[in-house]
């Protein structure tokens, strides 16, 4: 009997590489390879002008100007110089910060390496999953604007608040957040990672000072990202983490890596051309996959805010979906499905094993938390791959709970 064919849904992790993107890459490979800080000669101008072009591209497509973009090697570095970039410069100021439970550990690992440095770190918590009356809440895992006002205090330089979970894929009011930040004269950091290229995003109308995205997200390369800094009044400063050849105007130095910056921006491009129709066919996707789930097994319940959401105001990612299938393990479950690349929420981390910090914020068990899985939908999935998902998923549960 054949084996099943692959299906990848993990595409919050990473994305396949779209064949357009790698076409736009492949001549900074081979043919115009040059060095985009050599300045003396044709080579290293052409690498140059393309560097220009995908910057004011990029910038473009996220509200900015080309001067507030400086590229790092993916998100983890961007939130790591936004961070600790603006704690090493702001100091005057206060040494305290405003963050969230469920942030990315690519936002709490560089809050938690300030602790000993003297910062005081404040972490907020979200709707919880469940009401006192037990219903699953509509909007698990959001932010109140109000719990950062009130967090606010007179030594407090930066807020950190990311747009879209990767887990649960809620959608946090950042223009209300940036609205109160603005007010008390604080900064407010935005990872933006999951949001980019898959609803709008536009800094300016959100207000946020300093932005965190990256490519490999968006169905382009791997090991290229972005910070947004915003340039206005009063410019945005922060101390750089990587210094040496003084690129970037010094803000983080390095050879730049031409062909990431050529796909980055021409991934970009594609997802917002192709936004509108790809949200609402993720979204279909998505709900026919959680109702399949629902059809076929007991126990079956969504982890993170509402799919139902209003199209103009969503509370969640179109092709987020995190479900917990009670009474089996999500890591046994993993291994019950060879075929089907997914998260569980058993092993949110290779590094660090155990049930994710973010569902355990909602006020989820370790055991509902550790029956968890994530599927993130991309562009290249499919209605009949759905299909075939919820046929995996249900017969696994089945089984695993038949042997429990």
């Amino acid at each position: 009997m054949p084996s099943p064919a692959l299906i990848y849904m993990d595409n919050h992790a990473t994305t396949r590489t779209d064949p357009r993107v790698v076409e736009a890459m492949l001549p900074y490979f081979s043919e115009e390879y040059g060095n985009a800080g050599s300045v003396s000669h044709h080579f290293g101008d052409v690498a140059r002008t393309a560097v220009e072009v995908a910057t004011a591209s990029l910038a473009f497509n996220i509200g900015a100007d080309p001067q507030e973009i400086v590229f790092t090697s993916g998100a983890t570095e961007s939130n790591n110089l936004a961070i600790r970039g603006v704690a090493d410069r702001n100091q005057r100021r206060g040494r305290h910060l405003v963050s969230v439970r469920t942030e990315h550990r690519a936002v709490l690992g560089p809050l938690e390496r300030l602790g000993p440095r003297d910062f005081d770190v404040t972490l907020l918590g979200v709707e919880q999953q469940h009401s006192l009356d037990g219903k699953a809440s509509p909007r698990a895992g959001w932010l109140d604007p109000e719990k950062i006002a009130e967090a606010i205090r007179e030594d407090t330089f930066l807020v950190s608040v990311m747009l879209a979970n990767n887990e649960i894929g809620v959608i946090q009011p950042i223009a209300e957040i940036a609205a109160v930040c603005r007010h008390r004269g604080v900064l407010l950091h935005c990872d933006a990672t999951q949001a980019v290229g898959k609803i709008p995003v536009n800094v300016r109308d959100l207000g946020i000072d300093l932005m965190s995205f990256s490519a490999h997200k968006i169905y382009g390369p791997k090991g290229i990202g972005a910070l947004f800094v915003r340039q206005g009044n009063p410019v945005v400063r922060f101390t750089p983490q990587i210094t040496g050849g003084g690129q970037q105007e010094g803000r983080r130095s390095g050879t730049l890596n031409v062909p990431g910056i050529v796909g980055f921006a021409k991934a970009l491009e594609l997802c917002e051309a192709e936004m509108p129709t790809e949200q609402a066919r993720l979204a279909e996707l998505r709900n026919r996959l959680f109702a399949g789930f629902q059809q076929n097994l007991r126990g079956v319940e969504l982890c993170g805010p509402d799919l139902s959401s209003a199209a103009d105001h969503p509370l969640r990612l179109p092709g987020n979906l995190n479900v917990a299938f009670g009474d089996v393990d999500g890591e046994a479950l993993l291994l019950e499905m060879e075929n089907l690349a997914v998260s569980s929420g058993a092993t949110c981390s290779s590094h660090e094993p155990g049930p994710s910090h973010v569902l355990l914020a909602l006020g989820m068990s370790e055991d509902l938390a550790r029956s968890s899985l994530r599927f993130g939908l991309g562009r290249f999935n499919t209605a009949a791959e759905g299909d075939a998902a919820v046929e995996t998923v249900s017969t696994a549960v089945k089984k695993l709970r038949k042997m429990g």
